[in-house]
């Protein structure tokens, strides 16, 4: 991917996510890892930007190493976003692209008492399309927007999940938002899209249904490569 197509996929997929109403206001951000032939470095939303309406030449530029190259001035959670590269690649799967929604039900799934705790997943194998297309979800406690020890969380959860041969796809910060990643903006926002409309089912099902059974999980493995 080009730099510049990069650009135009950050706004699109931005402008896809708020028309769906998963992001809402100046909420949520859009990264890119650029490859070397493009000179490496990262795209990503600019701080306090409407991602519905987003304009490729002011996306923030920045190098390896977070330095900011050019462009409006750079989302706060790049430190995270650059965390989550680091981690994935490390696990052998690496991101090319994160984005950070404030998903309605998924953050409504994290104020429940029950979903307080300080380890455990946001939510159990309730479709298989859950379990094949978003995979296990770690819910993060609560750390304040920007929170260095959230990006650390974060990559602590993306290592310990591939030591056990699950390479996650995405991660719940608590009170805050989910955090996907993928290979491009539309494979993300795909990701995120069922991960919160699995959400919205576990909110209007009031936590009564029972998870897909272990031999059904091992069907999906086995059939389609899911990992859980």
């Amino acid at each position: 991917m080009t730099e510049s197509q990069a650009r135009d996929e950050i706004c699109a997929g931005g402008a896809h996510l708020f028309d769906r109403g998963y992001v809402h206001a100046t909420a949520g951000n859009i990264s890119v890892r650029l490859p070397a032939a493009e000179g490496g470095g990262f795209l990503i939303t600019p701080t306090d930007a409407c991602l519905g309406m987003l304009e490729p030449r002011r996306l923030a530029r920045l190098d390896a190493d977070g330095k900011q190259l050019s462009g409006d001035r750079a989302s706060k959670t790049i430190a995270l976003h650059r965390a989550i590269y680091a981690a994935t690649a490390a696990a052998g799967q690496p991101a090319h692209c994160v984005l950070h929604t404030h998903s309605t039900h998924c953050v409504a799934l994290t104020l429940r008492p029950d979903r307080r705790a300080e380890a455990g997943e946001l939510l159990p194998a309730l479709t298989p399309y859950f379990v094949m297309k978003v995979g296990r979800v770690p819910l993060v406690p609560y750390h304040r927007p920007g929170d260095p020890l959230a990006a650390r969380a974060v990559a602590e959860r993306i290592a310990s999940y591939a030591a056990r041969g699950v390479q996650l796809r995405a991660v719940m910060l608590a009170r805050l938002g989910p955090n996907v990643w993928a290979d491009s903006p539309a494979s993300a926002a795909a990701t995120l899209e069922e991960l919160e409309e699995t959400a919205r089912l576990a909110m209007l099902d009031s936590g009564q249904a029972a998870p897909l059974e272990p031999a059904q999980i091992a069907e999906l493995r086995q059939v389609f490569g899911a990992q859980w």
